[in-house]
């Protein structure tokens, strides 16, 4: 993200370090940010977080690199690159995240698929079959068809 000169004709936006802006800022491209944002951040595509960056608000976005610091949630949807520069102070969702030494999180982190692990399956499937049992006690039935670790 942002390393080739062409990828750079892709930006939408860049937010100056002496700018600072206040409200719902929503874009469809690419975000560089290097100054002040307060409220919240939305972009189709990827945002760019300067190392004196500071970021005051909610963060959506496909992929992120962040260098400063974000007061805020963050939900990327592909990839998310924190710097040894960068401070999180909020909860991660992301489906990719790479920390770099030096990095600090403080947080809620959320990085992979959204499928269920095999843990949690295994989990559903007792609540269900304790829901069943509940159901068949209630209705006067034995639980015949229920494994016995589960009884």
């Amino acid at each position: 993200m942002f390393k080739k000169e062409e990828e750079m004709d892709n930006i939408e936006t860049v937010i100056g370090p002496s700018v600072q802006v206040e409200g719902n800022f929503v874009a469809d491209g690419d975000i560089i940010i290097e100054g002040v944002v307060s409220g919240s951040i939305k972009t189709e595509k990827n945002l760019h977080v300067g190392q004196n960056a500071k970021i005051y608000a909610d963060i959506w976005a496909a992929n992120a690199v962040i260098a400063g610091e974000v007061q805020g949630n963050l939900k990327i949807k592909e990839s998310l690159e924190l710097t040894g520069t960068s401070k999180i102070f909020g909860d991660v969702k992301t489906k990719s995240i790479t920390i770099t030494s030096g990095a600090c999180l403080h947080g809620k982190c959320n990085a992979g698929d959204d499928k269920k692990t095999k843990f949690e399956k295994i989990d559903d499937l007792k609540k269900i079959d304790r829901k069943k049992s509940k159901v068949l006690e209630n209705s006067g039935q034995e639980n015949h068809n229920l494994p016995e670790k589960i009884k």
